[in-house]
């Protein structure tokens, strides 16, 4: 296949698929796979104000609730258009390599903070029992959370179900300093509750962290900025987290601000090196569209 093709495949991460309301396809480019992805949050809500997120929220969405029966007659649908091959009969998927015609993973990520859910817990039953009845044990369960909602019972109580099978969860991590946070993530929640919550759970949940880092009115993270992350993560580690490794990534795709613009393989580099300079932690990299 061509290399525009491949690009077209693992660039286009619409959340929507036909008349679904929660559950939709991509082509993961950190996995190399399908992943199949669970929107919680189809009224776009979110406590983070990413300058990065895509999602537009002057649009508002099509639903307001999480109907736990259609979740699970959705999910259902996608994973047999999965097994009997009928996703690869159209775009973007008809483009993925065989390699990547794969199963990776059922992701909690969507509009929001899938975390902010009220039945989140729920959810989190709803596929793990259309994982085991569709006979697709060997799909992780993956969280991508901003880690703001890790210290709620409910939703602890669905991590642990998590944990019942192949699991992982994805933590957010874009700052090493509040100031900086605040630039990038733009929340109302205090920073130092992110790294309580992400400490906390990678006591008894071991996860993995997720950074995006990108250009700020053409200027990357500084060097201070980069070791201040890295403090960060050692502290989490030194307190009895722990982390399983970091995916480091830039903006793959236009961003709403025009000022947040993608580092340039050689600037993701070079944080990547200072990492494993300082932490030691295992990285997986994910560069993006600057030239």
């Amino acid at each position: 296949m061509s290399g525009a093709n491949l690009i077209a495949a693992h660039l286009d991460h619409r959340r929507s698929y036909d008349d679904f309301y929660y559950v939709y396809p991509v082509i993961s480019r950190r996995s190399q796979g399908v992943s199949i992805g669970v929107n919680l949050n189809p009224d776009k809500t979110c406590n983070f104000d990413c300058v990065y997120c895509e999602v537009n929220r002057t649009v508002p969405g099509r639903r307001k609730d999480v109907d736990l029966d259609v979740l699970r007659e959705e999910l259902r649908d996608m994973l047999r258009i999965f097994q009997d091959g009928t996703l690869f009969a159209r775009e973007p998927f008809a483009s993925a390599p065989e390699s990547w015609r794969r199963l990776n993973d059922i992701a909690f990520s969507g509009d929001g903070e899938p975390t902010t859910c009220p039945v989140f817990e729920q959810a989190v039953e709803v596929a793990c029992q259309v994982r085991e009845e569709l006979g697709l044990d060997a799909a992780k369960l993956v969280l991508i959370t901003d880690a703001a909602c890790l210290d709620r019972p409910g939703v602890q109580r669905g991590i642990r179900r998590m944990q019942s099978g192949a699991h992982e969860i994805w933590a957010k991590l874009d700052a090493g300093t509040e100031d900086y946070y605040k630039v990038v993530n733009r929340s109302n929640i205090p920073f130092p509750r992110i790294l309580k919550n992400i400490t906390e759970t990678a006591r008894w949940c071991p996860l993995i962290i997720q950074s995006l880092f990108l250009r700020v009115f053409g200027a990357p993270p500084t060097e201070q900025e980069i070791r201040a992350y890295a403090e960060r993560l050692r502290e989490i580690q030194a307190q009895g987290g722990k982390i399983l490794g970091l995916q480091l990534y830039t903006v793959a795709r236009p961003t709403p601000m025009d000022w947040a613009t993608a580092l340039s393989d050689e600037e993701l580099d070079r944080i990547a090196a200072l990492m494993k300079d300082i932490t030691g932690l295992p990285q997986q990299l994910s560069y993006g569209n600057a030239s």
